[in-house]
């Protein structure tokens, strides 16, 4: 519930701090225009050697397991945005996840690529299905929200925020596609290449076939230890910025 506050209380900050003036012209409702609403997150500004990696479509009873083992070996904290429907099947795994003081967000149940424009029942069920499963598994409700594919629109955020969950996707720059296999050399490159304090970073805990990403992760985890990176929650993550923020001006 603190947590879940004080997400509330940073989307109400942002709105105030970067309100966009229209200027009468009509608006267009992209990454910009949410992100200066306080509506939804990309990545985060903040001057901090802060980094969020965010692993997908988990839990996983083998892929999951693996990459947790790993995060212990470089105290980093990392968000799972799990399925309704696997956590349902794999309830000891998030459990795991939030007793290693990770983050465990919403992803929907069935890993729904919602139509757009989208119909609000059948975002609101796959959201509530899953933090239903989230809350038997753990005893907690998640605070992000991530919708498959990326896909958005002004429904979904809208029932998300309701329900007291910021939509959040990644950074641009971090998407490792990790998904489709592209070789452990082309994950690596891409995390390492582009990383920046503030970024989200974009994995996936459950890969059809013989997953890249644990053996990218071991390269990966090292360096961004070596470089002076801590790896952090989304929710920590915004925190840390909005903290930033308030010592900046005064508020």
């Amino acid at each position: 519930m603190l947590v879940r506050n004080c997400l509330i209380g940073i989307l109400s900050v942002m709105v105030l701090l970067a309100a966009a003036e229209t200027n009468g012209q009509p608006l267009k409702k992209d990454r910009f225009y949410y992100e200066k609403k306080g509506e939804m997150i990309w990545e985060v500004q903040t001057k901090q050697k802060l980094i969020a990696l965010t692993f997908d479509d988990g839990p996983d009873p083998v892929q999951t397991n693996e990459i947790l083992d790993l995060l212990e070996q470089y105290d980093a904290k990392c968000t799972f945005f799990v399925v309704g429907k696997r956590v349902s099947q794999y309830p000891e795994i998030a459990k795991r996840i939030v007793a290693e003081k990770h983050e465990i967000a919403n992803h929907t149940y069935s890993h729904t690529y919602f139509h757009i424009p989208a119909a609000e029942n059948i975002v609101r069920n796959e959201i509530e299905r899953t933090e239903d499963e989230i809350y038997k598994a753990t005893g907690r409700k998640s605070v992000l929200f991530r919708p498959p594919g990326g896909k958005y629109d002004e429904t979904i955020i809208k029932v998300s925020n309701g329900m007291g969950l910021v939509p959040v996707m990644w950074s641009w720059h971090q998407d490792t596609q990790d998904w489709r296999r592209p070789g452990v050399q082309h994950i690596l490159n891409k995390v390492l290449r582009n990383a920046r304090n503030g970024d989200i970073v974009l994995f996936h805990d459950h890969v059809q076939g013989k997953s890249q990403t644990i053996r990218a992760l071991e390269l990966i985890l090292p360096e961004l230890h070596a470089r002076g990176f801590r790896m952090v929650t989304v929710s920590e993550l915004i925190k840390s910025s909005i903290a930033e923020t308030h010592q900046r001006t005064g508020s």
